[in-house]
């Protein structure tokens, strides 16, 4: 598996992951409508342009997907039980369609589980940031992780 083990994790390490992803309005569109989303800073083009954007902002939740996503090769494919929780998530810039994200992850505290031998819990602060290296995004995950396996 390309994902890491509890014991790969270090304090304080940050990982900047090589996937971008330019957001198209195919995404914003798609995503609103498959989560029952009317905003419609986010679909309405009209509406939209009499913002102070002046133009569609992508939905926040998208990006909150989308930089976590990117996050996932590098550090849980196939290593991870699941998410136990997400806090601090903020988004200090919108998203525009065109904009490209890329994303870094920074290793916040590993610690083994008090219950189970086999795992422990990771706490990630992943940020995403556009093409002009302003960050749009961030957040904090806690995530039950395997240790790796007796050979």
């Amino acid at each position: 598996m390309a994902g890491l083990y509890l014991e790969q994790f270090e304090v304080g390490g940050v990982i900047r992951h090589t996937l971008t992803k330019s957001v198209t309005e195919s995404d914003n569109m798609l995503f609103s409508v498959m989560t029952l989303n009317p905003q419609p800073l986010h679909i309405d083009f009209d509406f939209a342009a009499k913002s102070e954007w002046g133009r569609p902002i992508v939905n926040s939740l998208f990006t909150l997907g989308l930089m976590i996503g990117i996050s996932v090769h590098d550090t849980t494919l196939g290593t991870t039980i699941g998410n136990l929780g997400m806090t601090n998530t903020e988004f200090p810039h919108p998203v525009f369609h065109g904009d490209t994200i890329r994303c870094e992850t920074e290793i916040k505290s590993v610690r083994e589980s008090r219950s189970r031998p086999d795992r422990g819990i990771v706490e990630f602060e992943h940020r995403a940031f556009n093409q002009d290296g302003v960050l749009v995004a961030r957040c904090t995950r806690q995530a039950m992780m395997l240790k790796k396996p007796e050979a």
